[in-house]
């Protein structure tokens, strides 16, 4: 616990991107908490610059602005990925950062095979058909417009094997699926566990992305890659945007190089008005969902306790789920 006099001012940037009746553990030290429902980015440098403690989900903090917070000594992402945040910056200012981890091994998995089974049997595609009069037109009990096919016995190819993507796999063997992991792109030494990155392009029936996004794995999937996919595969996104090249995608899709593709991410979000996915939107194989695999009812509050369990166990000296290696620590007390 800190023996500080004056109270830890803690900021929180963009409140409103975790529901509002999601309970927020209070914090066991003198503090003050100021809560922003959200910030814009000429706003992040005068709400942080006095800040001990900052609480951010999406909200950037770049170099400029991470040099200027000279009380700061901690950020805490209220997510798992982190390139939202300069680190290399924190590390030079001996400002940690702590994420939240494992919130998300039902939501997300589960999200994937929604995707992956709507599309698998044009679940959506034929739910448009009945709304537009197509089965009164087609005189019939039935009728067969769009594909469908079973799970059992494709091959689901997963790029990351963390724990989403182990979660993943083991759901995909439940339903009879042969999984394949991917080894990095470019290597193929990684063991008898993985397969080379482009066998998985070329084998898989479905491929389920569950990497980071970092300078590795940006475009991670372009036109070269979508050239290799022989089976035509399903191309799931509940990741990160940027790892698929947009414009590559729509062109794969138009096509025929895939059969489909499910995505609940974007390289920008929320989607802007001139990113190439509105020409897909209303493709039958195409879903698009605003970024909500990881937003289960019960992920959300496991997410919310952890990120004030974080702090928590920063101020009392025992920080937990640090992600960068500051030059100098900080400590809150």
């Amino acid at each position: 616990m800190t023996s500080s006099s004056s109270p830890l001012r803690v900021v929180f940037l963009d409140r409103s991107t975790i529901p509002s009746n999601t309970r927020l553990k209070h914090l066991p030290f003198s503090h003050e908490l100021q809560v922003f429902e959200s910030t814009k980015p000429e706003e992040a440098l005068d709400r942080v610059r006095d800040a001990d403690i900052v609480i951010t989900n999406k909200v950037k903090l770049s170099r400029d602005v991470i040099a200027q917070a000279r009380k700061l000594k901690l950020i805490a992402i209220a997510a798992t990925g982190s390139d939202n945040v300069d680190t290399g910056a924190c590390n030079e200012a001996g400002i940690s950062v702590c994420n939240v981890r494992n919130y998300a091994v039902h939501t997300v998995p589960e999200h994937t095979f929604a995707l992956i089974f709507a599309l698998r049997r044009s679940l959506t595609a034929y739910r448009a058909a009945v709304q537009a009069g197509r089965w009164q037109a087609s005189g019939q009990f039935c009728f067969f417009d769009y594909p469908i096919k079973d799970l059992a016995g494709s091959t689901l190819g997963i790029i990351g094997d963390g724990a989403l993507g182990r979660a993943t796999a083991d759901m995909g063997r439940a339903l009879g699926l042969k999984v394949l992991f991917s080894a990095f792109k470019g290597r193929g030494d990684m063991g008898m566990l993985y397969t080379p990155f482009e066998k998985v392009l070329e084998e898989s029936d479905i491929i389920s992305l569950h990497c980071p996004l970092n300078e590795q794995t940006r475009d991670l999937i372009g036109d070269a890659e979508f050239a290799r996919m022989k089976q035509h595969p399903l191309l799931i996104n509940t990741a990160r945007g940027g790892l698929v090249n947009e414009p590559a995608l729509v062109r794969a899709l138009k096509d025929g190089l895939i059969s489909g593709a499910g995505f609940d991410v974007v390289t920008r979000e929320p989607l802007p008005d001139d990113n190439p996915l509105h020409e897909i939107l209303d493709h039958p194989a195409f879903i698009l969902t605003p970024h909500i695999a990881w937003a289960s009812e019960q992920a959300i509050q496991t997410l919310a306790d952890q990120l004030m369990d974080n702090i928590s166990a920063y101020v009392q000296g025992t920080p937990r789920n640090i992600i960068n290696a500051p030059n100098s620590y900080r400590p809150a007390a």
